[in-house]
């Protein structure tokens, strides 16, 4: 089994492209329809994740940009993975329930909404959860 080589792509050509890591901590406005976002975005802004990124890369014998790359593409494709997973019509059921209790806009609806989502994902999980009870 041959070894691959992969050459890394020089600054300006397709693909490539330099961010700068900023440690961003706000504002924002309690009104901001983003703010539970931005909130989390803020609680990371402490961490330094080019550390860890320095580890793997190092003891993966790859480059910075690589793990980098691969963790960004990772992260910004897993919705349309859990997309995927799920699929298109259960999508569309565990939608059902909030669509519904939106359109109520009452308490009452949400909470029934919750109760609906967690059966459902509950009998979703139940074959990871408890193998033998799931009957496959």
């Amino acid at each position: 089994m041959g070894v691959r080589r992969a050459r890394p792509r020089p600054p300006g050509e397709p693909g490539s492209r330099s961010v700068e890591l900023v440690a961003w901590t706000g504002p924002w406005s309690e009104q901001d329809p983003d703010a539970n976002f931005k909130a989390d975005v803020a609680l990371y802004a402490h961490l330094d994740p080019m550390r860890t990124v320095g580890n793997l890369a190092r003891a993966m014998r790859m480059p910075e940009g690589a793990i980098v790359r691969y963790v960004l593409a990772k992260w910004a494709s897993g919705g349309s993975g859990g997309i995927l997973e799920l699929g298109p019509s259960m999508v569309a059921r565990l939608w059902e329930p909030v669509e519904r209790a939106e359109a109520e806009g009452t308490d009452g609806a949400r909470l029934a909404a919750y109760e609906q989502l967690r059966q459902m994902l509950s009998w979703l999980r139940l074959p990871l959860a408890d193998p033998d009870a799931a009957g496959y």
